[in-house]
């Protein structure tokens, strides 16, 4: 249901801002669309189905794509170089060539003629299979869905990442049990720094689990077992964002994933990835999760915990049309939109929550068929519980009252240590309470004509159109590096990542792009839901 339109803001104003947002976008679209980078050559050979690693834990597609880099650089991708290979070597799978690439006992090259003809065609084949895999547990989640049926939003959404796999299963069952409409699970601290993904299931992490195929695979299975136990079902969420963004969103669609933080700004300013690399991984990524169906997280709540809330609250609104503008052309429906912001504003300020209001209700309505993503107040958490559990609860009001569609769940102890399990209890407690005694209220909440919130609502939008303005004349990449999000200063010739990354010669190839770019990701390709198995 569309919410209903509450500020009475002027469209022709909010057009502008759409339209500037676009136009600032375009210059970074250009550049994913003109460079590839090691991350996506390699999710396209994870998505042909190369997988494992060697005795020390290099992942085959780390090996794989090296290989044809040093011999024969990436700017033609590695799709001819690695078929042509296959169909004139002795190698019967891409594990096999890749075992013997990273021995040096093969000798790659840019086909042409026959040969090249011969190689498109097998990587195509190649890609081929694994979008169609997608495609198939993207139906999986719909039968299942009209099996087991769909909690009704705000989805109550709940982390879990002990670092060990199988004490998150457990802990994520029993988070569902007591409410939880999404799990997600952290990756461990630092992963996304990685320049590969990690192998089997894991049982060391800090801070968080690492994102793995094999542990997406085992808790997506232990969250189907609960959602049929339920009767509702229970989404699973990982991060896709770091120097492997790509290859980790290729791995979720594979693994039947439903949500994932996808948002390069995060990389960028908290993790120090160079902007050029991370913006060109994160095209492809969307791409992937358009295909799949997976709804991504964006990262504007982070910059409010660097940022002062009220005075930066113009910066979320520019990110999240950014956001919109670069998900849709990737191929992201509004309804896969999960634009993130937060209740982050100091309480000690008079009128605190009249501003938390007039900020989420103006999200709301520029958006109103994204499913927002709200997150709870972490930086004026002091430690004192009770004043943290009394804030967690105006966070969960202010977020009924505006209908904002997922609910993180505060924790009262969140400034203080990880949160024990029994704190989680309180914090399920906190948000049913007040979703089940409020649910309705969004209906009642209509903000003054001309009043303190509708005006703060209509100052923060000018605002923002103000640095649109700004951005389009200087750049975006620019506006990053004068630290603009989240005031940490990124310049797009610094950062993690950069050597990745490579410009597109005449006559590159990925296959996979070439599929996505030619489909329409939300058509059914002849994949019908009663054709997927149980």
């Amino acid at each position: 249901m569309t919410p209903q339109r509450k500020l009475d803001l002027d469209p022709a104003v909010v057009g502008r801002a759409r339209r500037l947002a676009a136009r600032a976008a375009e210059p970074i679209i250009e550049m994913a669309r003109t460079h590839t980078t090691v991350s996506v050559e390699r999710a396209l050979l994870r998505l042909a189905g190369l997988a494992g690693a060697d005795s020390d834990g290099r992942p085959w597609a780390n090996h794989l794509a090296d290989a044809v880099r040093d011999q024969v650089g990436l700017e033609h991708g590695v799709a001819l170089p690695v078929w042509d290979a296959l169909v004139n070597g002795p190698h019967g799978s891409l594990v096999e060539l890749a075992e013997a690439a990273a021995r040096g006992r093969v000798s790659f090259r840019l086909p042409a003629g026959t040969d090249e003809a011969n190689a498109r065609e097998a990587a195509r084949r190649a890609a081929r299979a694994g979008i169609t895999a997608i495609d198939r547990r993207r139906a999986e989640r719909d039968r299942v869905l009209a099996e087991v049926g769909d909690p009704a939003q705000p989805w109550i959404y709940l982390i879990v990442a002990t670092g060990d796999i199988y004490e998150d299963i457990p802990q994520a069952q029993a988070a569902a049990r007591e409410g939880a409409d999404v799990v997600a699970v952290i990756r461990s601290t630092g992963q996304s720094l990685l320049d590969f993904v990690p192998e089997g299931a894991t049982r060391e992490g800090y801070a968080g689990t690492y994102a793995t195929q094999e542990n997406f695979r085992l808790m997506r299975s232990a969250l189907d077992d609960v959602s049929r136990e339920l009767g509702r079902y229970v989404r699973l969420t990982n991060y896709a964002s770091g120097l492997c963004m790509p290859e980790i969103a290729t791995l979720a669609g594979l693994e039947r994933l439903d949500m994932m933080l996808n948002d390069c700004m995060y990389g960028i300013i908290f993790r120090d990835i160079n902007p050029r690399r991370t913006f060109i991984d994160q095209r492809f990524s969307r791409q992937i999760h358009a295909r799949a169906g997976i709804v991504i997280n964006t990262g504007e709540d982070n910059y409010l915990t660097t940022a002062d809330a009220v005075d930066a609250a113009h910066t979320v609104i520019v990110s999240q049309l950014l956001n919109e503008r670069f998900g849709h052309e990737a191929g992201l429906a509004d309804a896969q939109l999960g634009l993130g912001h937060a209740f982050e504003i100091n309480p000690a300020i008079p009128e605190s929550f009249r501003l938390e209001l007039a900020h989420a209700q103006l999200v709301r309505e520029l958006f109103p068929d994204a499913p927002l993503k709200y997150m709870p107040p972490t930086k004026h958490m002091t430690g004192n519980i009770f004043a943290g559990y009394l804030l967690d609860a105006f966070f969960n009001l202010a977020g009924v009252m505006t209908g904002q569609s997922i609910i993180l769940i505060g924790m009262m102890t969140e400034g203080i240590h990880t949160p024990w399990l029994s704190d989680r209890d309180l914090a399920l407690e906190n948000v049913r309470y007040v979703r089940d005694a409020c649910g309705g209220l969004a209906d009642d909440f209509v903000p003054r004509p001309g009043g303190f919130v509708a005006q703060r609502a209509r100052q923060v939008l000018s605002e923002s159109i103000d640095l649109l303005e700004e951005i389009c004349d200087d750049g975006l990449l620019n506006a990053i590096a004068d630290g603009t999000f989240g005031i940490t200063r990124r310049p797009a010739d610094r950062g993690k990542g950069l050597d990745g990354v490579a410009e597109r010669a005449d006559g590159y190839f990925n296959p996979a792009i070439e599929i996505l770019d030619a489909e329409d990701p939300h058509a059914r390709h002849g994949v019908p839901t009663e054709e997927v198995p149980a």
